[in-house]
């Protein structure tokens, strides 16, 4: 993917408290490659832009990242009341379901309006 800025507009609506996993955000998103896909968009997420990279987790809510930015994900998340069993985040409590776009009504084919 050229750009990853579509990843990051979608991470940035995670509300404080919530997570989603890699898998989520990839069926939202509809990335090719899945999961993986979403890893390596979140890999190369930019600092300082406010894009709560924390917030996206691996399947079952594990931390999948690798220490030392393991124990900082988990603070920033803790910070924000989300709770753990040792490195897993509660799903059910703080899943984010991210609602669905409304779907539109087909136009209807035929002659256009006179204006």
């Amino acid at each position: 993917m050229s750009s990853w800025a579509p990843v990051y507009r979608f991470v940035k609506k995670i509300p404080r408290g919530r997570v989603i996993t890699y898998g989520q955000l990839a069926r939202a998103l509809q990335l090719p490659g899945g999961a993986r896909t979403a890893g390596r968009a979140m890999a190369g997420c930019p600092s300082g832009q406010g894009i709560p990279w924390h917030r996206v987790l691996g399947a079952g809510g594990r931390l999948l990242i690798r220490e030392p930015i393991a124990s900082k994900q988990r603070v920033l998340l803790q910070s924000e009341g989300v709770q753990f069993s040792e490195r897993r985040v509660n799903m059910k409590l703080h899943a984010w379901n991210p609602p669905r776009p409304a779907k539109r009504k087909p136009r209807k084919k035929g002659r256009r309006r006179a204006r």
